[in-house]
């Protein structure tokens, strides 16, 4: 067996002392579900029980395969971070389900389960015992880095408590609409409660006639429309000449010159201020009704993230990490660890009065 699999773990100098015999094996085979239709029973391949070590590159190794024969875009890195974090679950029960067409892979135990879930999202933070040393680095950097490289790529990382005990880690980059099964739409951000309250700018409501159907590609520029014909999440790169946009022309953006309306210079008490770029191209148009609720949020509550804004207000972890990403880049929020806080610049583009 290679070790050049866990090319950063190191098995000690010659004669040191090892584990004894059993002191960290499998007991329970690894159940792999592929669902390839939402309307039929998935197609189950089980890995069966080995040494510990062995395990770990058979169960990583077919989860990337059968993902990837679905067409999946998840690499084979983070795939690998979310298996050794089995390790912690002493292997009790581990069942992975591939859905999405391999774009989402859910990973789950029957072990103690992760009492805090964000501090577990959290650089160096760490359960791993000497015996896990053996085979896992055990420097609390592997969800963190998984989470980091799913929410980069639009996608997310959510940890939840399985039925009864043990836990639940799921990736996805599934766009919305894709994510399997279907999602009931959020209500309408007026009717949540909780709602944050103020002067939110108000979203000027296209023509019927001119107005892209939901889901459907929207006329601004996103950070995910950067190649000619297709993205990877299937919205055309470019608009033709002439696109209709039935939003205002003229709505103020910060750091734009240009632009009427500047947002006051005092800064907000307690929110960092812009560190991101201005973007690329002027902001002609307000955010979509989706990054409004999310800087509202990120504003009311402090900071924010995606699983949070799936649960508090319903859609995919994914698409509310596009939301957020797009805040980002647009110098409205700024990411913090694993969460995004709101700048200046957020906070004056809501209480902006209404033009």
């Amino acid at each position: 067996m290679a070790d050049s699999f866990y090319p950063f773990v190191e098995n000690g100098p010659e004669g040191a002392p090892q584990a004894p015999e059993g002191a960290m094996e499998v007991r329970s085979p690894a159940r792999v579900a592929v669902y390839d239709d939402a309307a039929a029973a998935p197609r189950v391949v089980v890995v069966e029980p080995s040494d510990v070590r062995t395990y770990l590159e058979e169960v990583t190794a077919t989860v990337n395969r059968l993902a990837k024969e679905q067409g999946g875009s998840i690499p084979f890195t983070v795939i690998r971070e979310c298996v050794e974090n089995l390790i912690h679950a002493y292997f009790t029960a581990p069942t992975v389900s591939i859905l999405d067409g391999g774009d989402t892979i859910r990973f789950s135990d029957q072990g103690p389960g992760i009492a805090d879930k964000r501090l577990a999202l959290e650089y160096g933070t760490s359960s791993a015992t000497e015996e896990m040393k053996r085979y896992i680095r055990g420097v609390g950097s592997g969800l963190p880095y998984a989470s980091q490289y799913m929410e980069d790529k639009g996608g997310s990382l959510t940890i939840e408590d399985n039925i009864q005990g043990g836990c639940v880690v799921t990736i996805s980059l599934a766009a919305e609409g894709d994510v399997w099964p279907a999602q009931a739409p959020a209500a309408p951000y007026a009717a949540q409660a909780g709602a944050p309250t103020g002067n939110p700018v108000p979203m000027t409501q296209p023509p019927a006639a001119a107005a892209p159907a939901y889901g459907a590609p929207q006329p601004y520029g996103s950070p995910y429309l950067a190649a000619p014909a297709t993205t990877a999440y299937g919205q055309p790169a470019a608009y033709p000449a002439g696109y209709p946009s039935a939003y205002p022309a003229a709505y103020p953006a910060p750091g734009v010159p240009g632009y009427p309306g500047a947002y006051p210079a005092a800064p907000t008490p307690g929110l960092p201020a812009q560190t991101a770029p201005a973007p690329a191209q002027p902001m002609s148009e307000p955010l979509n009704s989706r990054q409004l609720q999310a800087l509202q949020h990120l504003v009311a509550a402090g900071s924010g993230g995606a699983s949070e804004l799936a649960e508090l207000y319903g859609s995919s972890a994914p698409t509310w990490s596009r939301a957020l990403s797009w805040l980002a880049k647009a110098g409205f929020a700024v990411k913090q660890g694993q969460r995004y806080v709101p700048t200046q610049a957020g906070a004056a583009y809501l209480s902006a009065p209404q033009r």
